[in-house]
């Protein structure tokens, strides 16, 4: 069972990906409201896959990424977020980011590409 540390600033989000991650065999181990937050649960529960919004208070997705590659080369991190932030969302790939989701996002779309890792 692959182990998924969500990362969103909004609840309702964080909410809605771990109930789709946890009907269809994904255990969430952790959630995180902000960048520093994920990077710190990132070193505490070792995750298998991060899915990690971009905009977010405190520390963005992409400076989230950069802290986790820190001190986690290959990390595996799915980026979930909204249309119109196509430049932010290059920048993750670059950074390290794995793939992409749009949101709203559909509960096929997110386990087809969690199912890639």
């Amino acid at each position: 069972m692959k182990r998924v540390l969500v990362v969103d600033d909004a609840a309702f989000m964080r909410m809605s990906l771990r109930m789709t991650l946890e009907k269809n065999g994904y255990e969430v181990v952790g959630e995180a409201e902000n960048g520093n937050i994920a990077f710190q649960k990132y070193r505490e529960l070792n995750p298998d896959i991060v899915t990690m919004d971009i905009t977010m208070p405190e520390a963005d997705g992409i400076q989230a990424i950069k802290m986790i590659k820190s001190i986690d080369p290959n990390p595996t991190i799915i980026v979930i977020s909204a249309l119109g932030q196509e430049s932010q969302v290059k920048e993750a790939i670059i950074t390290g980011a794995k793939g992409f989701i749009v949101k709203p996002f559909k509960e096929e779309t997110v386990l087809k590409t969690l199912s890639k890792f």
